[in-house]
């Protein structure tokens, strides 16, 4: 299946303090790392919601700031005509597996913890529509349902960036995590 990996990058950063994608870590952006980590796993890139000249953009639907859902909506509006499925992941994305295409494999499926990371066939568009312009909850658990999709378990505790302090623990812990564990962006 043609998959197109997404990186969700609309979102404010408001609890950041600033643009979260253009925040450094290990000498790359977060947008680098979350890039970085989808190229390995997909046929094609593309960043949501965030001008950039490091891969495709498309924007929210159907406007900024309706969330990872409208984010993802975009996503799906944009891929419908050339792949099966988007696999998305949040700006903050470090430390995913490198096999995460395969865990999430049959779509839809979505890391329990952090449902914004997930794997949705091109069909979930008529579903996240409906959520965006007639349903009360925007929200990722919400497509979740609506989808049917698999909630999956079990993964590592992943990385989620709010705040400068959580960044610079982020950093402290790929500092001293031996080389072979650490991101192979972060090296």
């Amino acid at each position: 299946m043609k998959t197109l990996g997404v990186v969700l990058a609309g979102g404010r950063s408001s609890r950041f303090g600033s643009d979260k994608s253009e925040a450094v870590l290990m000498g790359h952006t977060l947008l680098d790392h979350a890039l970085h980590a989808l190229r390995a796993q997909c046929d094609a890139v593309a960043v949501v919601g965030r001008s950039t000249d490091l891969a495709s953009v498309i924007p929210d639907w159907p406007a900024p700031h309706h969330g990872p859902l409208g984010g993802l909506a975009g996503a799906l509006r944009f891929a419908a005509s050339d792949y099966d499925q988007v696999l998305s992941i949040p700006v903050d994305a470090v430390r995913l597996p490198a096999n995460l295409r395969e865990m999430l494999d049959p779509g839809p499926s979505c890391i329990a913890t952090q449902p914004v990371i997930g794997l949705w066939p091109v069909t979930a568009l008529r579903e996240i529509e409906h959520i965006l312009l007639w349903h009360g909850k925007h929200s990722m658990k919400a497509l979740a349902a609506a989808t049917g999709a698999r909630m999956i378990d079990g993964i590592a505790t992943l990385a989620n960036v709010n705040t400068r302090e959580d960044l610079a623990v982020l950093d402290r812990e790929f500092r001293l995590a031996p080389r072979d564990s650490r991101s192979r962006r972060a090296e």
